[in-house]
């Protein structure tokens, strides 16, 4: 039976976390709010709308949420043509590829932010499939992302494994019950990481590439 690597993105393959913390911190500000950077960055991965309700709160003027969006989106899209992948990011995918697992994508990026990411991992050839935000109703950290990314593979939530760098992420897999697996470059503390479902966490992909052998991915 086939087993499934499933991935999220930014902060997990790309060096993107702080970049997305930084256009958040600015559309904020052009429109008159003053969020904390340190804020931020605890919100990055979730949902752009479920972001915006997470740090403006409940009270917050709705009408002007997809102003927000739309000025990130715009912002960050400046980054686009130098996206950083992580350290053998494409490498790590490379060789899951070899060994035989459905590596599977399943962030909230789409369109041209998608096509910059994979440029930067620079590992088509590896990934089987992209499960987008766009495609489900709830993004992390509901299940439905990496539950989406399973039926793209067609693997079970018993022969997957889902790594991502966020407490959303760990708590997206967890719900969805595959095995989870956290990476420490997106900025989130271990602990954290664990407490949210983590069953071993690493540094990077390289730090996880190196250590393959030992892994829930063995």
């Amino acid at each position: 039976m086939e087993r499934a690597a499933v991935f999220d993105v930014d902060g997990t393959l790309a060096d993107t976390n702080h970049l997305h913390v930084t256009a958040w911190w600015e559309a904020f500000r052009q429109a008159g709010h003053q969020v904390p950077m340190h804020a931020v960055h605890r919100a990055v991965g979730l949902p752009s709308s479920d972001l915006v309700a997470h740090l403006l709160g409940e009270d917050r003027d709705t009408g002007r949420d997809e102003e927000l969006s739309a000025a990130h989106k715009a912002l960050y899209g400046q980054y686009f043509d130098r996206l950083p992948a992580l350290p053998d990011a494409g490498r790590l995918l490379k060789r899951l590829h070899r060994d035989g697992w459905a590596v599977v994508l399943a962030t909230s990026a789409g369109g041209a932010e998608l096509s910059a990411l994979r440029r930067a991992i620079d590992a088509d050839e590896a990934i089987t499939a992209t499960a987008s935000a766009d495609d489900v109703e709830r993004g992390k950290p509901a299940p439905e992302p990496v539950e989406h990314a399973l039926e793209l593979a067609g693997v079970p939530a018993a022969r997957a494994v889902f790594v991502g760098d966020t407490v959303w992420d760990m708590r997206a897999g967890s719900r969805a019950g595959v095995r989870c697996v956290g990476v420490l470059c997106g900025g989130i503390p271990r602990a954290d990481l664990e407490e949210a479902g983590a069953e071993a966490v690493y540094d990077g992909p390289a730090h996880l590439l190196a250590s393959l052998a030992d892994s829930p991915l063995a």
